[in-house]
């Protein structure tokens, strides 16, 4: 099998993608782990949803694969230094979701600069034109944002970890760079979309959260992981963080005993922000254009690797129970290279 789509796909690109290889296509497939698990070793390539985790043991488990596309979908469940040591290409179009992504940030931000109706004598709010909004990341949906809102008159400053504060780019966005702590303190509102790696996590916590500018909004479409959420629970109870919207709160936000749970001002969304037609549709094809490329590139056969030194010992269930596991060094790992950003 050349590639495996185990989750659904718009007909043209499905279309595109069976006239050059060998396609099984199984849009519910995820749901039902054993049977993935049975036929994910035998695909050469593999369009996979964000439920499923691509990491260390999945590798090992499939030993022909080259490359796993990711159709609108995060950073989140890629475990890329696993997929880079096992030469897996993990295929994501990064910036299909942008144009989606930035509008609704956009509105979300708009939205919580009005006066809530729930109030029984609601202040006056805000306008986007009059205000001063922080970026946090400045990937391509923060690049489209700055623009809309640099139309409306906005002030945009921004902050990116991962950028130098002296570098070029910033004077050709028309984005002032500041500290982290100076972006939350100064501004009114605060636009959140920087991809999410592990040494990011809490990075948005107590120090800079509790000292916000009092009033301040907040709207976000990064992971939640990004977040100290106790933090974030007791500067909104407190008031000084007026309202914070959430696009990527999954169901266990509002779980009870979730620090989050039952917050005021809290709008919570399960990732909206991404899923639109066109953004699907230009994410699709990127993925299938790649994989196309890659599996024209490389032949046919097993990744054969040496098995990392920390799993010589791990003992790995067999695949779809037929009792056959992997022996140790005969699975092998493939490459995964970031999307840009």
């Amino acid at each position: 099998m050349d590639l495996l789509v185990a989750e659904p796909l718009e007909p043209e690109v499905l279309r595109w993608l069976e006239d050059r290889h060998q396609v099984f296509h199984a849009p519910r497939l995820a749901d039902d782990p054993r049977v993935l698990m049975d036929l994910l070793p035998q695909a050469r390539a593999a369009m996979l949803p964000a439920s499923v985790a691509i990491d260390r043991r999945l590798l090992l488990r499939t030993p022909k694969l080259r490359a796993v596309g990711r159709v609108v979908g995060g950073a989140e469940h890629i475990d890329f230094a696993a997929c880079a040591r096992a030469q897996v290409e993990v295929v994501r179009c990064a910036d299909a979701a942008a144009p989606a992504e930035a509008e609704f940030l956009l509105g979300a931000l708009m939205s919580l600069l009005r006066p809530d109706p729930r109030e029984h004598a609601p202040v006056g709010g805000r306008e986007l034109g009059h205000s001063t909004v922080g970026l946090v990341g400045m990937g391509a949906t923060a690049r489209r944002l700055a623009r809309l809102l640099q139309a409306l008159g906005t002030t945009v400053v921004g902050y990116d970890p991962a950028l130098h504060a002296g570098s070029a780019h910033w004077a050709r966005w028309g984005v002032r760079p500041v500290a982290l702590p100076e972006l939350f303190a100064g501004c009114d509102a605060v636009s959140v979309q920087l991809d999410f790696f592990p040494r990011y996590a809490r990075l948005l916590g107590e120090r800079v959260l509790a000292g916000c500018r009092p009033g301040l909004v907040l709207a976000s479409v990064s992971p939640l992981d990004l977040f100290d959420a106790a933090a974030l629970a007791r500067v909104l109870r407190s008031g000084r963080l007026t309202a914070a919207w959430m696009d990527q709160a999954g169901p266990e936000v509002r779980g009870e005993g979730h620090p989050l749970h039952g917050v005021r001002g809290l709008v919570l969304t399960p990732r909206l922000a991404s899923y639109t037609r066109e953004a699907r549709l230009r994410s699709a094809w990127g993925v299938a254009r790649r994989i196309d490329e890659i599996l024209k590139q490389l032949p046919a056969g097993d990744r054969v690797v040496t098995m990392p030194a920390e799993l010589d010992e791990l003992v790995l269930p067999p695949i779809g129970g037929s009792g056959a596991g992997l022996s140790r060094g005969a699975a092998a790992a493939t490459a995964a290279s970031p999307a840009s950003r």
